[in-house]
């Protein structure tokens, strides 16, 4: 069931971006006339197929679940009869082939844009953007940042959640210059912190950016008050009602949220006794935390979320929601931003500034697929948009074998005015296998390291 988890969100988010990448390239192949001879989802030998439409297209589910394909008809293949040279793939403009080729990564990047937009219309719960000094303060110490502050803007950007400030900080650290805070305090005083992030390494392999910096979350001293109590959970089961206050855990006392969080992670599958309190009675309630995985580690969970403690201005949660019109911008704007990053982390990974440790295989898609889909639907909406991004951006890369390695050859074609020979395009397609089972090999072993390290 673990497994399931896991291998089911995965394999809809994966078998979902194959799905509008091939859909790209095949509709606007059937725009320019071209005819579509099979439409698979999978390599290899396929394992359902049947035939449908006017050109017999066969639709296919492969053995292979790792990418799809778009065969068309092309005279470099097979024999084309004559009445149908006109339909070929070969046989069309560069700029119709540049198009069809183009199409996949584009529908990719599309689907972000949809989804995001959906997802900042709709509104969501967010983290707000309120920050503590970590262990390692010295960075936002040094800017003045005290405990409590909540970032409104940063040069200038609004900021409306945690995940916003994250991801604002880490485009300005690949500059390598000064940001200036705009910040409300616990005192509700309105103020500036400059922020230097010239000497904040982008990647050190093993802590967040906003942690090297110095920031974490804040987090007021909350009580432990049972909110919501998930059905079917060990708490459940036990009797625990929403409501109740935890005072002590095995007769240990308990005097926050973040306490009886600590003895149930470390207690998963051994019996724990709850002193809690109910309309002002003590009662003992028995519970066997159920043990669950969290990146790579097990741990112990009752199946009950905290009483939200606070309201109003002090609440570490806010809805954050859009207007169609700024949701559609901001989704746009989210998915050129994101891609335009992701091209520069991979400049970077060659130059030395960003760890090889951060490129990761199927397997560490399949661990944050599980995850965001127990957290809910738009966590795991986000994580899908995120990956459909990266899929469309490694497609766009100049490496033969990917379509951005097509899309180069038809790049020098329109230049010289002539196709490039069969031979040299051979010897690119040989040349990006390579690269690419290269890339594969070290993102599965990123992952096996992963797994084996916790």
């Amino acid at each position: 069931m673990n497994l399931l988890n896991y291998l089911v969100p995965f394999v809809l988010a994966l078998g979902l971006l194959i799905l509008v990448h091939e859909l790209g390239h095949y509709l606007v192949a059937r725009w320019c006339g071209v005819k579509v001879l099979r439409f698979s989802i999978g390599f290899g030998k396929p394992l359902v197929s049947r035939r449908a439409g006017r050109d017999g297209t066969e639709w296919a589910l492969a053995a292979f679940p790792l990418g799809g394909y778009v065969k068309m008809l092309d005279e470099r293949e097979s024999p084309v009869p004559a009445e149908e040279l006109h339909r070929a793939f070969n046989r069309q403009s560069v700029y119709r082939r540049f198009a069809i080729v183009a199409a996949g990564p584009i529908a990719n990047l599309l689907l972000a844009v949809a989804l995001y937009w959906g997802l900042f219309v709709a509104g969501s719960d967010e983290l707000r953007p309120r920050v503590a000094l970590s262990a390692t303060p010295d960075i936002a110490q040094a800017a003045g940042v005290r405990d409590g502050d909540l970032v409104l803007a940063v040069d200038g950007e609004p900021v409306r959640s945690w995940q916003e400030l994250r991801w604002v900080l880490l485009r300005h650290a690949l500059d390598k210059r000064e940001v200036v805070l705009h910040v409300r305090t616990l005192e509700e005083a309105e103020g500036f912190r400059k922020l230097n992030l010239a000497g904040v390494p982008i990647d050190d392999g093993e802590r967040d950016l906003i942690v090297r910096i110095g920031l974490e979350p804040w987090r007021p001293v909350i009580p432990a008050i049972i909110g919501r109590v998930a059905d079917e959970s060990a708490a459940a089961r036990a009797g625990m009602l929403s409501g109740d206050e935890v005072v002590a855990i095995e007769g240990a006392p308990i005097g926050s949220w973040g306490e009886l969080v600590a003895r149930v992670r470390d207690a998963a599958g051994r019996s724990l006794r709850f002193d809690v309190v109910r309309g002002g009675e003590r009662l003992a309630l028995d519970i066997v935390p159920e043990e669950v995985a969290e990146g790579g580690a097990r741990i112990g969970r009752i199946g009950v979320g905290v009483a939200e403690p606070m309201q109003g201005g002090l609440s570490m949660f806010a809805e954050v929601r859009y207007g169609v019109g700024e949701g559609l911008a901001k989704a746009v704007r989210q998915t050129w931003e994101t891609s335009v990053l992701s091209l520069q982390m991979i400049g970077r990974m060659f130059t030395g500034e960003v760890s090889w440790k951060n490129l990761s295989g199927p397997v560490t898609i399949a661990d944050y697929a599980g995850q965001t889909a127990q957290l809910g639907l738009d966590h795991y909406l986000k994580f899908v948009a995120l990956i459909s991004i990266s899929l469309g951006v490694l497609n766009l890369l100049p490496i033969p074998v990917l379509d951005g390695g097509h899309l180069l050859y038809y790049t020098v074609e329109i230049i010289k005015g002539g196709p490039i020979p069969e031979r040299v395009m051979e010897i690119g397609q040989q040349i990006g296998l390579v690269l690419l089972a290269m890339l594969m090999a070290f993102a599965f072993y990123n992952d096996i390291n992963r797994l084996i390290s916790g």
